[in-house]
């Protein structure tokens, strides 16, 4: 195959939806100052290809170890539901709310892992982490 084959993807597309600026994640304050796992679950994620306009469909799980703060989840869900009609990459998607996650309680460690419908027979599992775990 040749390596220089032009799929037609530019830049715009690579960046499409990695700045967007989404509702502000609220949190609460964190009642134990032991190290200990939260772990959310969203098994009916949604967003749009920015390059074929096509649907995705994935598991967003979110694990981390709260420090001060724990992400309160009525705001967290309507967070994740911008994505639903946002032009985006699952690589992105991984990363940006893992940034915003970061952002809005600064965990001791964080991770989120999309697991997306597999496309054309290729199943896309993207991992992104932040901090050092201390439970496993």
């Amino acid at each position: 195959m040749d390596k220089d084959i032009d799929f037609g993807y530019t830049k715009d597309h690579a960046r499409k939806g990695a700045n967007t600026q989404l509702p502000a994640i609220q949190c609460w304050e964190n009642q134990y100052k032991r190290d200990y796992l939260i772990k959310i679950v969203l098994p009916e994620f949604t967003s749009v290809c920015p390059k074929t306009g096509l649907p995705d469909f994935g598991v967003i799980t979110i694990e981390y170890i709260p420090d001060e703060l724990c992400l309160e989840l009525k705001s967290l869900k309507y967070y994740l539901l911008e994505y639903r009609d946002m032009g985006i990459f699952m690589e992105n998607i991984a990363n940006k709310i893992l940034d915003d996650v970061v952002k809005a309680c600064n965990p001791k460690a964080a991770r989120i892992t999309g697991e997306f419908t597999p496309r054309g027979g290729l199943k896309s599992v993207i991992v992104a982490e932040h901090g050092k775990w201390t439970v496993k």
